[in-house]
């Protein structure tokens, strides 16, 4: 540098300094872009799943609950988000992120779309305006987006397909449009091409592999069956994940439970084809749990349930695998049938989602543990009391059931209407 014409040295101290601001501004540049959320969706920084392991985010499982060691680590699950999932949803996303969960798994049915979700018409922009039903099923998706996904910030979210999602004018092409940065993330799209290169075909139903864990998203959407492509899809699946020594468990996840369940009044068993093609399925997967552990998880009853294949029949085959039922994001809740009391737990009048935790501090390999984790009326935040009104959230609560009684175990079975019931 030349000062009044001639050479001037800066001390080395200076230039250290220099090198140090500019240093700290790149990073607080890097990070406001890094540390922007984006509900689940990929950006240039980040997928809907990060890292096909569980990264650092398991890391910090231990500091976040104190219950689990730095090698275990959390995902969550749940379902039906319709009806008043606009309020609730927004807790399950805080819930995940003090979890400190790798990501978390929609099991489907995400707005009503044959009629209005009451938080929908709550919302202050639209309380007390008059909405046509197109207005709204044009828009449904866009709010949960909006209201259900984004608040979950850079915590991933897999998506699966529910039976209102096929409700009349919306289709699975429309579907995957609208959801395609989901339906597509890395993690998926790397599986699908790893197991077939000339794959290209986005679909309702995937698998990816974290943390020795094969996750497998089923669709039984269309008459609660599975159809042929996907069945031998499926097959394929399984086979190569009972063959691969890095695999230690498979968790299969999808909206309608698999047939005979303890809440087959509401799964597979409502079409023949679904009985047929859901059986097969539960066949194959005992078949592999000879060799790994195998985990089922569903939503569409409106209740949760844990051990929900412990039926007397199955109990006497041995032919019992580990299953749940969290359809408690939001929707109506339905009354739990009358052989709940022969299930390990069984809750109805309840939202809330499931907390898995893989590699438990005690745990055989390849075990996972899952406990529900309740939303209460006090969990909702005030910026939600806010959009939506006190009023509207208590009746959320306090109404939005088929069963005001709130049985803690068992009840009778309820008579729905075919709209309530699916």
């Amino acid at each position: 540098m030349l000062e009044n014409g001639k050479p001037v040295r800066r001390s080395a101290v200076s230039f250290c300094i220099a090198a140090s601001i500019i240093a700290a501004l790149l990073t607080l540049a890097a990070g406001s872009v890094t540390g922007q959320t984006n509900g689940g969706r990929p950006t240039p920084t980040q997928t809907p799943s990060r890292k096909p392991t569980p990264g650092p985010r398991s890391a910090r499982t231990g500091s976040a609950t104190g219950g689990a060691t730095a090698a275990s680590w959390r995902f969550v699950v749940g379902g039906d988000s319709r009806n008043c999932g606009d309020i609730v949803m927004p807790s399950v996303a805080a819930g995940s992120a003090a979890q400190g969960a790798a990501f978390y798994w929609h099991l489907g049915d995400f707005r009503a779309i044959y009629d209005f979700d009451q938080d929908f018409l709550q919302q202050t922009e639209r309380r007390g305006k008059k909405v046509s039903i197109s207005d709204y099923q044009r828009t449904a998706w866009d709010d949960f987006i909006e209201s259900q996904l984004i608040p979950f910030g850079t915590i991933p979210v897999f998506l699966g397909i529910g039976n209102h999602e096929l409700v009349a004018p919306k289709t699975r092409p429309e579907l995957l449009n609208q959801f395609a940065d989901w339906f597509n993330a890395e993690p998926i799209r790397r599986q699908r091409l790893q197991d077939d290169p000339k794959d290209h075909r986005l679909k309702t139903w995937y698998h990816w592999i974290q943390g020795g864990i094969d996750f497998v998203n089923l669709d039984n959407a269309s008459s609660d069956q599975f159809e042929a492509d996907q069945a031998r899809w499926f097959e394929g699946v399984v086979t190569r994940a009972e063959a691969n020594p890095e695999i230690r468990a498979i968790v299969v996840g999808m909206h309608a439970a698999l047939p005979d369940s303890l809440a087959a009044g509401h799964s597979m068993n409502d079409w023949a084809q679904g009985e047929q093609s859901g059986r097969r399925v539960y066949a194959r997967l005992l078949q592999v749990r000879k060799k790994k552990p195998v985990y089922l998880f569903a939503s569409h009853s409106h209740f949760y349930m844990r051990g929900i294949f412990g039926t007397r029949e199955k109990k006497a085959s041995a032919e019992v695998l580990p299953g749940w039922i969290a359809g408690t994001g939001g929707a109506f809740r339905y009354a739990l049938p009358a052989v709940a009391s022969e299930a390990a737990e069984a809750r109805t009048n309840v939202y809330g989602y499931l907390v898995v935790t893989v590699a438990a501090p005690g745990a055989a390999p390849g075990e996972i543990r899952a406990e529900f984790h309740e939303i209460r009326e006090s969990d909702v935040p005030a910026s939600i009391l806010s959009r939506y009104g006190a009023d509207t959230v208590h009746e959320c609560f306090v109404g939005n059931t088929a069963s005001p009684a709130l049985p803690a175990l068992s009840a009778p079975a309820a008579s729905a209407s075919p709209a309530l019931r699916h």
